[in-house]
């Protein structure tokens, strides 16, 4: 299972400049890096979050929805990219998360999410993906969302990446 979505972040098109805030990708990487080390700051996010840096862009993280613990290792790759890797549990293949950073054309920036099971899924499993494709695709949106508010905020100005 492999799913792939964009979400345009800065466009090349004065009119919705101007409707929206614009990011350096320095002011994005500290967003993103909140996904990270403060998830439960999103929508939807964990309770807590227990995170170590093992080396260098390398973060192990203990993630708590109520009674569900969930683990997993970070990969950052500075301004560049973000990839979730879940521990197993249970029956269920593991999804991979790819956040990256791209910038198609001057002045345009997007985020791109790729999604992909670590391992072969079961027919339940499969069953329910295009369910799982429509609420990653709205955690993301909520996600940008949120980093936009917090950009309005001023949040991402007197800090440095």
């Amino acid at each position: 299972m492999r799913f792939e979505h964009i979400i345009e972040i800065n466009s090349p098109q004065a009119a919705l400049q101007s409707a929206m805030a614009v990011f350096t990708r320095e002011q994005l990487w500290l967003g993103l890096m909140q996904r990270v080390q403060a998830p439960q700051r999103f929508p939807n996010g964990p309770e807590s979050c227990d995170w170590q840096e093992t080396a260098p862009g390398l973060f192990v993280r203990t993630l708590r929805f109520g009674q569900h613990v969930m683990q997993d290792e970070v990969q950052a790759v500075a301004l560049r990219s973000l990839q979730f890797t879940p521990q197993p549990h249970g029956d269920t293949a593991p999804i991979r998360l790819t956040i990256s950073i791209e910038e198609p054309k001057v002045q345009q920036m997007v985020l791109r999410f790729v999604y992909v099971a670590l391992g072969e899924q079961t027919a339940e499993e499969a069953y329910y993906n295009e369910y799982r494709h429509n609420a990653w695709l709205h955690h993301d949106r909520d996600m940008v969302k949120s980093l936009r508010e917090w950009l309005d905020q001023g949040e991402f100005t007197s800090r440095s990446h």
